[in-house]
C-alpha cells in the first residue's frame, strides 16, 4: 500500500481525538482532512472526485432515501436527543450552525470518498470502498448506536455511486442535506 495512503488511515482518527469546541472541530477537519491530504498527494484534485458528478440522478434518489430514513431516526430517541451537534437560540444561530456542519460534511466526504476511496479503488473497487466505509464506521462509535452500522452501509452505498458519477460531490450533498433535514425535524419535535 502507499504509504500516503496509510498515512490518511491514521490521520483519519486524529481530529475526534483532540479536544476543543465545535468551531475547533471543524478546523482541525479542514487541517487533517483537507489540507494535509491535498499536500501528501499532490494530485489534480479532480482525481480524487474534486468535480461535478457526470450526472445528479443518484444524488435525488438517495436525497429521497434521506428523507425517508430522517422521518425513521425520529422514531430512535438518542437521535433525537443528540441532534443537532450544535447549540442554537434561535433561527439565525440555527442556520450558522448548519452551515458549519456543511463544512464539517465537506471535510468528511472530501476525505474519506475522495482522498481514501479514488486512488484505492483505482487498483481494487472493492478494497477502496471497504477501505474507506470501515473506518468512516468507527468513527461514528459513541454516537447513537444505530449509527455504526447505518454509517458502514452509508459508507458503501456513497462510495459505490461517488465512483460511478467520478465526484465525492453526491455524498457531500445528501450527508448534508440529509443531516439537515434531521436537525431540522429533531429541532421541531
Amino acid at each position: 500500500m502507499d504509504p500516503r495512503t496509510l498515512a490518511l488511515f491514521i490521520i483519519a482518527f486524529i481530529p475526534s481525538r483532540i479536544p476543543g469546541t465545535f468551531n475547533m472541530w471543524i478546523a482541525y477537519l479542514v487541517f487533517f482532512y483537507l489540507l494535509i491530504p491535498v499536500v501528501l498527494f499532490r494530485k489534480e484534485l479532480k482525481d480524487v472526485g474534486f468535480k461535478l458528478p457526470k450526472s445528479w440522478g443518484s444524488t435525488l434518489i438517495l436525497l429521497g432515501i434521506a428523507v425517508i430514513m430522517s422521518f425513521l431516526g425520529l422514531l430512535d430517541e438518542s437521535m433525537r436527543s443528540y441532534y443537532p451537534r450544535f447549540s442554537y437560540l434561535g433561527v439565525y444561530s440555527f442556520i450558522l450552525g448548519e452551515l458549519k456542519m456543511g463544512v464539517v460534511m465537506f471535510t468528511h466526504e472530501a476525505f474519506f470518498r475522495g482522498f481514501l476511496l479514488f486512488p484505492i479503488a483505482k487498483k481494487n473497487k472493492w478494497i477502496g470502498i471497504l477501505g474507506q466505509a470501515i473506518p468512516y464506521a468507527i468513527l461514528h462509535i459513541g454516537k447513537p448506536v444505530i449509527e455504526i452500522p447505518y454509517s458502514f452501509l452509508a459508507g458503501i452505498i456513497f462510495a459505490i455511486v461517488d465512483l460511478k458519477e467520478e465526484s465525492f460531490f453526491p455524498s457531500f450533498i445528501v450527508h448534508w442535506l440529509g443531516s439537515a433535514f434531521f436537525d431540522i425535524l429533531c429541532a421541531l419535535t
